[in-house]
């Protein structure tokens, strides 16, 4: 783990800092208290920093609303990992290389035929991106700033393919992460087969908590 910089974000006490894995960016940031709680985020461009938002300089304000509804239910905000995916102009299927569930498309599923994204299935990097996330960027983190994991408050968010990649996280590591937060997962790329092959490799109810909307009402 490489530190690259640190900055502050209006509204957030305390610093974002920037780290490099393997290539990998990850901006990363932890309340002042002590906390118990751990998210992990996709499409990190967005998370914190405007300069490297997709969204014309806005963020997602991940941060600003973790804290709101922290103190609305009394606890600690968690810490906040957020990963970025490896997509650029020279590599435009980065995001879709990174965030596609690997093993479901490469069993045969096909890519929605309407969909403009062409993804080729030999370059798919899912597997590779979540044990990225799981065997080095958690444990590195956690160590760099004493925070100890705890599955039962340990989650994973995402958004369009951050969807898709957050509930493939689950559905392979269902010991470490016991949250999912899947806004508007982008099933239209595998049509209804992606949907059951999916979500048939979630983890049985009892002992996860699984959150998917899609839409703004």
């Amino acid at each position: 783990m490489e530190r690259i910089k640190r900055f502050q974000i209006r509204g957030v006490p305390g610093w974002v800092t920037r780290v490099i894995f393997e290539d990998r960016t990850v901006d990363y940031w932890a309340p002042d208290s002590k906390t118990k709680h751990l998210l992990v985020a996709h499409d990190g461009h967005n998370v914190f920093d405007g300069h490297t938002s997709t969204h014309k300089n806005k963020t997602w304000e991940m941060a600003q609303s973790a804290i709101r509804v922290s103190e609305d239910l009394g606890i600690t905000p968690p810490l906040i990992i957020a990963v970025f995916h490896s997509g650029t102009k020279k590599e435009p299927w980065g995001r879709a290389l990174d965030l596609s569930p690997q093993d479901i498309f490469q069993s045969g599923i096909a890519v929605t035929p309407s969909t403009k994204v062409k993804i080729p299935l030999e370059k798919l990097n899912g597997n590779a991106y979540l044990d990225l996330i799981t065997d080095q960027i958690i444990p590195a983190i956690s160590a760099e700033i004493n925070f100890q994991v705890n599955p039962v408050n340990t989650a994973m968010i995402g958004s369009s393919m951050g969807g898709l990649a957050t509930l493939n996280g689950v559905a392979r590591r269902p010991d470490l992460y016991k949250t999912a937060l899947a806004f508007s997962p982008h099933w239209t790329i595998g049509g209804i087969p992606l949907v059951e092959s999916l979500i048939n490799a979630l983890p049985k109810p009892g002992k996860h908590k699984i959150w998917m909307s899609r839409g703004t009402k």
